[in-house]
Parts: structure tokens; C-alpha cells; sequence
């Protein structure tokens, strides 16, 4: 009886502790978002197909979240998001349309050729002590005159039809390309959490010199999440090819936005050293809701950037605000103290 009581007493104390989280309240905001958009729409929001559109084209949103994720707890940035994305989607569109190379090859091709990026834009950031900010500036704007090269102002359509039903199959009404997401998303946390080379991610970004005087190289570390970054963009990209009905200079486009506002809303701070990788996907549903509910009442598009920008804006405020406030309410330590 006593170890029922234990368990029963550690849970209650776990669910307390979340209850407290961010996670918890986007939670709430999910629920409370899809409760609202139901009857809004009169009952059909939860309909098979609304339910396969909305899961459909929220993998990309999860992806790039995740992708922007890794950056920021080695406390970097990733403006080059978007651009990688839409040079890898239109890489690999080009390769099936054009040049007949088959889906497995190209979407491989399309993997590695992200992945490289990232890791040549870690390189650099190390090499020359330039900062992120700056250097993935510098690769957004080379990435999006290749992605124009590669296509110009044409719409490339003409690719595997197997890929095509791959990223619109569903089987219960539940996208593949979710379930790509999702999978992706878990692998990843199992990694930061799990693992000791995930673990000296989030020591470099948490305290860059207390990870060198242990003897964690921060430089590495800082390759090691650009690289990884850059092969999330790549999913992403692949399922954005797979479920759009072509590709061109347009895709990824919009994507930086959507790819800060998930980690930061979902909890991740801009120093560094922290994940939050179920938040994460969590402000991806928050921030799809916001676009779904654009749908359904007809709004401009232009609303929705305008409500996630206010609501990272807030985040970000409230999170410094949070911070300053810990910091004088913390006694320092007085001189000549016990030690």
C-alpha cells in the first residue's frame, strides 16, 4: 500500500510541476483553440478531412520549429531557414522532373545536400568568429539566388507520383508527413535528453565556459547543432515537397517567422542552453490554429504574421522581464560570507 501511495504521491507531484509549465498552458491554448474553431465552423473542424488538411501541413511548421530549436540552445540563430528549405525542396524537384533522378535518390541528395550546409555554415561561424547572425544572413541570401537559379520563375510539378502520394497519404484521416514530424520530434528529444552528445549541446549553450573547463569544445558544439539544423530543414523540405503540388522560388518563403515563434513560444530562451522540444510542437499547433482560424473567418493573411510577431514579441518581453526580476529578488553573495 505504501508504494501505491509513493507512486500515486510522485505523480501528483509530477502533474503539479507541469501544470506550472509553458508547455502545460499552450496546452490549454491548443484545447481551448480547437473547442473554439469546432464550433466556429458548425462542427466540421473535426471532420476527416479538415482534421487531415490541418495535421498535413502542420509537419513543416513542427520541423522548422525543431530546426530553429537547435540553433538557439547553442544560443545561435538561423536566419537561413527558410531558404535552405526552399533550395532543398526545389533541388530535389529538379532532379525528378528534369533529370529523371528517382525519388529515393533525389530526396536522399536533397538530405545530405541540407545537412552539408549546415555543417559548412557551423564551419565559417567557428573559422572566422563571425557571428551567426551575420553569417546565416549571408547563406539565406546565396540560397535564394541558387533556389532562383535553379527554377526561375517557373512551377516544377513534373516529379514522382510516388512521392506525391506519399505525402498525401493518410491513413485515419492522419497525414504521413505528421507522422514524420512527430517522429522526428521524439528522436530528437530522446538525443538532447538521452544522449551525452546531446547533453554537451545544451552545457555549451547553458555556460560556454564552464563546458571548456571540462573540457567540452564549444566550437564543436556549435557545428554539431548547425549541421543537425540543417538536416531537420531538409525533412522539412522533403515533406514540403511531398505534399505541395509543386515547387518553386516561393517555398520557404515564409517560413522564418513560424520557425522562431515555435521554439520561443514553446519556452526555448535566446541565450542557450535549453530545449523545450514538446513545447515546441505545441506553439507549431498554436501558431496553425491562428492560421486556421484566418481560413474561417476570412481574415487577411497578413493578421496572422501580425499576431505571431506580437505574440513572440510578448514572449520574448515577458521572458526578460521574468529574468530581471529573479535577478533582484536574488540575494548576492556579501564578501567575507560562509563558505
Amino acid at each position: 500500500m505504501s508504494t501505491i501511495r509513493d507512486q500515486r504521491s510522485r505523480a501528483a507531484a509530477a502533474l503539479h510541476r507541469f501544470s506550472r509549465t509553458t508547455a502545460a498552458m499552450l496546452l490549454l491554448v491548443v484545447v481551448a483553440g480547437s473547442v473554439a474553431l469546432e464550433v466556429a465552423s458548425s462542427g466540421s473542424f473535426f471532420e476527416g478531412p479538415s482534421v487531415r488538411v490541418f495535421l498535413q501541413y502542420l509537419a513543416t511548421p513542427i520541423l522548422i520549429g525543431l530546426a530553429q530549436m537547435v540553433a538557439l540552445c547553442v544560443g545561435q540563430l538561423n536566419l537561413a531557414v527558410g531558404a535552405l528549405g526552399g533550395f532543398t525542396a526545389c533541388l530535389a524537384g529538379v532532379l525528378m522532373a528534369d533529370h529523371g533522378v528517382p525519388a529515393v535518390v533525389a530526396v536522399l541528395v536533397g538530405l545530405l545536400t541540407a545537412t552539408a550546409v549546415g555543417l559548412m555554415t557551423g564551419v565559417v561561424i567557428v573559422a572566422t568568429q563571425i557571428n551567426g547572425f551575420i553569417v546565416t544572413l549571408a547563406t539565406m541570401t546565396i540560397l535564394l539566388g541558387a533556389q532562383y537559379r535553379l527554377v526561375g520563375t517557373r512551377t516544377v510539378d513534373g516529379y514522382s507520383a510516388a512521392l506525391r502520394d506519399l505525402g498525401t497519404a493518410a491513413p485515419l484521416d492522419i497525414p504521413l508527413v505528421f507522422v514524420a514530424a512527430i517522429v522526428a520530434a521524439v528522436l530528437l528529444g530522446g538525443f538532447m535528453y538521452r544522449t551525452v552528445a546531446g547533453r554537451r549541446l545544451l552545457a555549451a549553450g547553458g555556460n560556454p565556459l564552464a563546458a571548456r573547463l571540462s573540457g567540452i569544445s564549444t566550437d564543436r558544439q556549435i557545428v554539431a547543432a548547425h549541421t543537425l539544423s540543417g538536416l531537420l530543414v531538409g525533412v522539412a523540405a522533403v515533406t514540403a515537397t511531398a505534399s505541395l503540388p509543386g515547387v518553386n522560388r516561393s517555398v520557404g518563403g515564409d517560413w522564418l517567422l513560424p520557425s522562431f515563434a515555435a521554439p520561443i513560444i514553446g519556452g526555448v530562451a535566446l541565450t542557450g542552453g535549453s530545449i523545450a522540444v514538446f513545447g515546441t510542437v505545441l506553439a507549431a499547433f498554436v501558431t496553425r490554429l491562428i492560421d486556421a482560424a484566418r481560413a474561417q473567418f476570412s481574415l487577411d493573411p497578413s493578421w496572422v504574421n501580425l499576431l505571431i510577431g506580437l505574440v513572440v514579441l510578448g514572449t520574448v518581453a515577458g521572458g526578460h522581464l521574468n529574468q530581471t526580476r529573479l535577478a533582484k529578488t536574488t540575494p548576492s553573495p556579501q564578501p567575507g560570507g560562509t563558505r
